[in-house]
């Protein structure tokens, strides 16, 4: 086996819970290794996670976490609401620069999956992007529906199946485990 070490392409996808909390799982597991963190949510933004709060415990801005978006987005028959749009447009310039640079070892971009597959968010300028990220820097997509371009360019893929959820017998979200 070879010690190549490079900066990985991961996705978290599929229609079951966990893949924000797969992603700070490894962003805790990051930070906890001196690498430098940064979360940007492209949906969130009108709730208070607790992530948002754990994130600041870390105090040294190791782990930091930019919500960007205004919560839950309308999709089906209608076009996303222009705002939410521009709110997109707005995380996917940050987060594309911040990947580019070098301030972080570690960029998770948090369900932006959902905003490539409701057509706010180009798939193929996010991929080219991917294609030129500094070689060390690792960068985790999460959303349901993930492109399957991104999904074949990766170098990790999970996909969260759902097996029971809580909510099929009538319990709401829980403080501390859903936000």
């Amino acid at each position: 086996m070879s010690d190549t070490r490079k900066g990985l392409i991961i996705v978290h996808t599929g229609p079951g819970k966990g893949k924000t909390t797969a992603a700070l799982g490894t962003a805790i597991r990051a930070a906890g290794q001196g690498l430098k963190v940064l979360m940007v949510q492209f949906i969130k933004g009108s709730w208070h996670y607790g992530e948002l709060e754990a994130a600041k415990r870390f105090g040294d801005g190791s782990f930091q976490i930019i919500p960007m978006g205004r919560g839950f987005v309308k999709i089906g028959a209608e076009k996303p609401d222009p705002e939410d749009v521009r709110l997109v447009e707005e995380a996917w310039r940050f987060a594309g620069g911040k990947i580019q640079g070098s301030e972080f070892d570690l960029v998770i971009l948090d369900e932006i999956n959902y905003a490539i597959s409701y057509k706010m968010l180009d798939a193929g300028v996010v991929m080219e992007a991917l294609k030129r990220k500094p070689e060390m820097v690792h960068v985790i997509l999460t959303g349901r529906n993930a492109h399957p371009d991104i999904i074949a360019m990766a170098d990790l893929v999970t996909e969260m199946r759902e097996v029971k959820h809580p909510y099929q017998q009538g319990i709401q979200a829980q403080r501390g485990i859903e936000y």
